[in-house]
């Protein structure tokens, strides 16, 4: 099926080539990284982690958020997800891929990698966020090619893949968790030190990976003609709204927490985010948009006429997916890491040069992507699927 790959007409392959642009302007500067070492990029003593952590936390619920398809399609046999499985679980491919990619340049000199693997310390966190994230890569890739080609094929697949499938379902939530344990694990961060931690990235990944995948498919949809069905469509908002929905109560405990307690560790961080603190107030605009643009969507997403409109909902989408990233990306990272234990702020912004690699890692994501839905639209293509009745 990969020569599928290899056939498109001129604006398949103008994306192609606008992508591998952006893959080597941002590998030539991941190249003066490799030189000059990070001090290329906006970090410090203080805050160790930045630009390159944060996208790879984000990303790491968009590759789980393919659960929220498999699970009711085999699970409870809910058949009207049959068109959108394969698009979940190749997103979930090309997300890993970036989340892997973030790694990659956040640790410096690559070849630092192979310390897992050669000494490997099962005691450490980031040893088992190594083997979630490689584990659901190759089973969403065995999966996914095998399910795809067994369905062009015309046969059922083979008897094999359903338990890998069922162990994929788990694995989605153990990626997210070991993610958040990876923040929760440090008790000098009083911000990240909450129980709740793996629950608010389970709930965030719920809402924004499949508001993400919706978007996608709204594009294929576009450019192919391929509709998974007005139906699957509702049935996911409806389960993104109410994953929004905790995703919003489960910050609004940790305030309820941090302020009614008087915890000054967990108030210092919340009052820098959105007050701002001695003279600092980077965050604050970003901040408190990312809290409007969660009750925007809320309010855009409730209401069952308004979420089943299929023109606002790209809309309330691309709101929701705004505030979660902002949450979740630079306002959680840097709220663990600011102000620091002597309650001082270090201010953190990531540089031009940062931006360039990190858009060199998203930009091969998108290739991936590109490449995985064009084998399967190809494929529904030659099955007669380019339109799904509901």
């Amino acid at each position: 099926m990969l020569e599928k790959a290899l056939r498109g007409g001129p604006k398949y392959w103008a994306w192609i080539g606008f992508l591998l642009l952006i893959i080597a302007s941002g590998f030539c500067v991941y190249l003066t990284q490799l030189k000059e070492g990070m001090t290329i990029t906006g970090l410090n003593r203080d805050v160790s982690w930045g630009f390159y952590i944060a996208q790879f936390t984000y990303l790491v619920g968009l590759a789980a958020s393919g659960v929220m398809i498999v699970l009711p399609y085999y699970f409870h046999h809910y058949k009207k997800f049959k068109g959108m499985v394969i698009m979940g679980e190749f997103m979930a491919i090309a997300a890993v891929v970036m989340c892997l990619g973030f790694i990659i340049v956040d640790i410096g000199q690559p070849q630092r990698m192979l310390n897992i693997i050669f000494h490997p310390t099962p005691n450490s966190i980031l040893f088992w966020d190594m083997i979630v994230l490689n584990g659901y890569l190759i089973l969403n890739v065995v999966i996914g090619w095998t399910c795809l080609e067994c369905e062009r094929q015309r046969v059922k697949p083979p008897k094999w893949v359903k338990p890998l499938i069922y162990t994929s379902i788990v694995w989605a939530f153990s990626i997210h968790t070991v993610t958040a344990f990876l923040y929760a694990g440090l008790p000098g961060r009083h911000y990240w030190l909450t129980a709740i931690l793996a629950a608010r990235f389970l709930a965030s990944a719920f809402c924004s990976g499949p508001a993400i995948l919706l978007l996608v498919v709204f594009v294929v949809r576009k450019i192919t003609k391929y509709d998974p069905g007005k139906s699957a469509i509702g049935t996911l908002t409806t389960i993104i709204t109410y994953a929004m929905c905790v995703n919003v109560f489960f910050f609004l405990l940790e305030i309820f927490t941090a302020f009614y307690s008087g915890m000054p560790g967990h108030i210092h961080s919340i009052a820098y985010l959105f007050a701002g603190s001695h003279g600092h107030h980077e965050l604050v605009p970003w901040m408190w948009t990312a809290a409007s643009f969660a009750i925007l969507s809320l309010a855009l997403l409730i209401p069952p006429k308004l979420r089943y409109n299929q023109k606002l909902l790209p809309w309330s989408l691309a709101i929701l997916v705004i505030a979660t990233w902002i949450d979740k990306g630079l306002g959680l990272l840097i709220g663990g890491f600011t102000p620091n234990p002597f309650n001082e702020i270090t201010v953190y912004w990531p540089t031009g040069k940062e931006l360039m690699i990190s858009m060199m890692v998203y930009a091969l994501g998108a290739l991936t992507l590109t490449v995985l839905y064009k084998i399967a639209t190809d494929v529904k293509r030659e099955l007669g699927e380019l339109t799904t009745p509901d």
